[in-house]
């Protein structure tokens, strides 16, 4: 049997065990009855005033290197670090309603407005300020994406109820509040990067990881790819209009050439959207460039993976490139499939005896507001 390397950084199971409510007994190494707000511990939690402006609020993701963040009604001041009561949401916003309020911007003339739902009247509000030259409150941005609604749980949730709302597609910024005075965010990566670097303590776990994606069923998805001459406007709408978090980027016969992640829209924002008639090949180049000077080091992360990859490799891979999908490659490096941190969960939550239902899966190809 395939042995995987001996992780670091692993977490402390007796403390958690010993967080358990009174009555119930689990082993320390039975990772279903880990309490949510164990993973979540002495976290920074930023939230963002309803009346900052989008590009302060982008500004602040960035600030924060997060992906997305809390808006309340009211604050005293643009970021707080604890979130307040809980009827004081507005809801979330992140880099996926970011780049739906530049194309709705860009596209106000042609953006069909029917309808008379929440979101619908504020895009008519986005597009009237932005004809009239405003400025537009990130309140109005909240949501905009219908991709990240405002989901929160109690901090004694199990780890298992966590898995199985995740692996039927609660992702995004992929996070849920834990609630109990706003202990924190937890997000599909923060799950599967503490069971990652546990699995050695589950044993359940590790037979999982040490079988490849073809064994597993994983990675047959459909790729969605755009040309690498593609204007990164193309990119950005293809992002929005399939809810995905990345897109590959490919050259003659869909050799992999790239990817597009959904935080690559910082640098359109920062640019003052100049960097929207770029060619995607050109914008990969850009951002790892960026990237580089960001954290001073050459940086040319690999986004891909073979069908014969063990889900520990696979995952190793996603928490290095901290991507929240991979392309999966053929022996010519053409994408022929995508693996994404819901599948990895899927996969961990069907090895532990829950049936997700397919009909309650947001899956990656479900229509948002450009459909």
């Amino acid at each position: 049997m395939r042995s995987p390397k001996s992780p670091t950084g692993t977490f402390n199971i007796g403390v958690v065990r010993n967080k358990h409510r009174e009555g119930i007994t689990t082993d320390s190494r039975d990772w279903s009855m880990v309490h949510a707000g164990a993973l979540v511990l002495d976290q920074k939690v930023v939230t963002i005033d309803g009346s900052t402006l989008v590009e302060d609020a982008c500004q602040i993701l960035i600030d924060n290197n997060i992906s997305s963040a809390p808006v309340l009604a009211q604050s005293k001041s643009p970021v707080s670090s604890s979130i307040e009561r809980k009827k004081s949401y507005i809801g979330m916003f992140d880099y996926g309603d970011l780049i739906t309020y530049v194309l709705i911007v860009l596209k106000r003339s042609n953006f069909s407005m029917e309808g008379d739902d929440v979101s619908s009247l504020e895009i008519k509000e986005i597009v009237r300020r932005a004809v009239a030259g405003q400025s537009v409150p990130v309140r109005l941005a909240s949501d905009l994406s219908r991709k990240n609604p405002f989901y929160s749980i109690l901090s004694e949730t199990t780890l298992l109820s966590v898995v199985e709302e995740f692996a039927c597609g609660t992702h995004r910024g992929k996070e849920i509040t834990v609630m109990r005075l706003a202990q924190g965010m937890l997000s599909q990566s923060m799950v599967v990067d503490f069971l990652f670097k546990n699995v050695h303590n589950f044993s359940d776990l590790e037979s999982l990881m040490n079988q490849t994606l073809r064994e597993l069923g994983l990675g047959h998805n459909s790729v969605l790819s755009v040309n690498a001459d593609s204007p990164v406007l193309d990119a950005l709408t293809l992002m929005s209009k399939f809810g995905v978090s990345s897109l590959a980027v490919v050259g003659q016969m869909g050799v992999l050439l790239g990817n597009i992640s959904i935080t690559d829209v910082k640098y359109v924002i920062k640019s003052k959207n100049s960097l929207l008639w770029n060619t995607c090949f050109q914008f990969v180049g850009f951002v790892r460039s960026r990237q580089g000077i960001d954290d001073g080091q050459d940086r040319y992360p690999v986004f891909d993976v073979k069908l014969d990859t063990t889900l520990y490799q696979t995952v190793a891979k996603l928490i290095a490139t901290k991507a929240h999908r991979l392309w999966v490659t053929d022996d010519r490096n053409r994408a022929s499939g995508v693996v994404s941190l819901t599948d990895v969960l899927r996969a961990i939550a069907k090895n532990a005896g829950l049936k997700v239902s397919e009909s309650r899966r947001r899956d990656s190809l479900a229509k948002g507001p450009w459909a």
